[in-house]
């Protein structure tokens, strides 16, 4: 089993994404201890974030059971500096073959983002190691489950709305492993230093995911 495998099994394993998207990265060092020490052990910073990539760099050394992703990757180039930084994955909102190539060259998994059944197809068939369902709020667990009755080999990742609340429903139905933002990572939680509640809703959120993989 080679890396790429290896972190394909650790994210199923986890079956949650922390996205992280944040208007600086003065808070991830903070945040990231966070998390891990709630039971996330999978991060992906956001490349929408100012100084991400920097953070990335700086934190990966540090945390060696935390998988470290980059998210919003729209170019070879910007993928290519990701795994400099110590990206262990690459995450896409949208369709781009060439983030495959170049993501697999260094043996990192690739996230492609869609929505219809055709983008999710297109997805796995350009080799994407899983599929983005974005935004899962417009759609719901049971798109998920209507979807993988016809393509049961797709590895979907709902983000967009997950919470504490659902993610269980959309493992349940047969997602992969899910992706929670806004509802974990609050921002104006954050802005105001309330760690502490960050870590509580992480801690609800691991549990149910652990909860989902019991009953199926």
């Amino acid at each position: 089993m080679d890396d790429r495998d290896k972190t394909n099994q650790r994210l199923i394993e986890c079956g949650i994404i922390a996205v992280v998207r944040l208007d600086a990265a003065d808070a991830l060092a903070d945040l990231t201890e966070t998390l891990s020490a709630s039971g996330i052990s999978a991060i992906e910073f956001t490349l929408t974030t100012p100084g991400a990539l920097e953070m990335l760099k700086a934190l990966a050394p540090r945390y060696a059971d935390v998988l470290f992703g980059a998210g919003t990757v729209l170019s070879v180039d910007m993928a290519q500096q990701a795994v400099a930084a110590g990206a262990r994955f690459i995450v896409s909102p949208v369709l781009k073959h060439e983030l495959v190539e170049v993501g697999h060259q260094y043996s990192r998994p690739v996230i492609l983002g869609g929505l219809t059944p055709t983008e999710l197809l297109q997805a796995w068939d350009w080799g994407a190691d899983f599929v983005k369902l974005f935004p899962a709020s417009s759609v719901g667990p049971e798109y998920v489950k209507a979807v993988r009755a016809p393509l049961p080999q797709l590895r979907l990742m709902p983000t967009g709305g997950v919470s504490a609340e659902n993610a269980a429903d959309y493992l349940k139905a047969g997602a992969a492993c899910v992706g929670v933002g806004g509802k974990l990572v609050d921002r104006r939680l954050v802005a105001e230093g309330r760690l502490d509640e960050i870590a509580a809703y992480a801690r609800r959120l691991v549990t149910a995911v652990r909860e989902a993989h019991t009953a199926t």
